[in-house]
């Protein structure tokens, strides 16, 4: 059975050294696995998750040539399963919390603060700086407010993604998650296979492609795990435009790139 994206929490606070709370999932043990058999006994002390929204693993499995430069910039890719309903706030939420929607309390697309404690409340705690670099208004730009940690909130895809390349040649964060939406608004438009949907999709891999070459130039000395962590799929509905939120393979399972580095 698919691991889900509930895991995405717990597995960064153990590869970390902070322990979870009790209620939440379970770490991944193919990432510890990973960690371990890469020889890696401290703890990972510098943390960047990409998320590009609506991935879906079937886009992957058609796509494969489009991923292969994520792939070989990243140790593992794991098939994941969404949460229900599969809409952006309610998984966001999920994944940085550890929890099901039942018990986070986001159960529809909505964008109010998440009061459950999630993976930036666990980092603070334990002294460690945060930051998330999202377009305005988007569900990761609202949802974790009120917490004190940085937030870079630009109107354009172009600002986020230059600001979050900038942040790691700085190397002041341990805790950096960078959001990028095209490819979910170009698929809502037009569908998700049109030319416009492609050329977001071929954008977001090009980035972290970018993402994961600065990591590695500028995160030397540091332990890091990184990951491309979309939140859920897609798929066609009428009139040529694309959709999700519902408990099918192609909205429900996604495609995730992990790597964990001793640099």
């Amino acid at each position: 059975m698919q691991k889900v994206i509930t895991t995405v929490a717990p597995t960064v606070l153990q590869c970390a050294g902070l322990e979870a709370p009790e209620n939440t999932d379970t770490p991944d043990e193919e990432l510890l696995r990973l960690k371990a058999g890469k020889g890696i006994a401290e703890n990972v002390d510098r943390v960047v998750l990409y998320n590009p929204d609506a991935v879906g693993f079937w886009v992957y499995e058609k796509y494969k040539d489009l991923f292969r430069a994520a792939e070989q910039a990243s140790d593992i890719a794991l098939a994941r399963t969404s949460v229900m309903p599969c809409v952006t706030p309610v998984c966001f939420a999920s994944m940085y919390s550890g929890l099901m929607p039942a018990v986070h309390g986001i159960q529809k697309y909505e964008k109010p603060v998440l009061k459950a404690e999630t993976l930036f409340d666990l980092f603070l705690k334990a002294g460690k700086k945060c930051a998330i670099v999202s377009t305005t208004g988007d569900s990761i730009s609202k949802i974790f407010l009120e917490r004190n940690m940085d937030y870079f909130i630009y109107p354009s895809l172009r600002r986020v993604n230059k600001k979050a390349l900038k942040l790691l040649k700085e190397d002041a964060y341990d805790l950096i998650v960078i959001y990028n939406g095209n490819y979910d608004s170009k698929m809502h438009a037009t569908g998700p296979e049109s030319g416009k949907s492609i050329k977001a999709l071929k954008q977001n891999l090009a980035y972290y492609t970018t993402l994961t070459g600065h990591i590695k130039k500028h995160l030397k000395g540091h332990t890091v795990f990184y990951g491309f962590c979309p939140d859920h799929g897609c798929h066609l509905i009428d009139g040529g435009r694309g959709s999700h939120g519902l408990d099918m393979p192609e909205d429900m399972n996604v495609i995730h790139f992990y790597g964990i580095s001793k640099l």
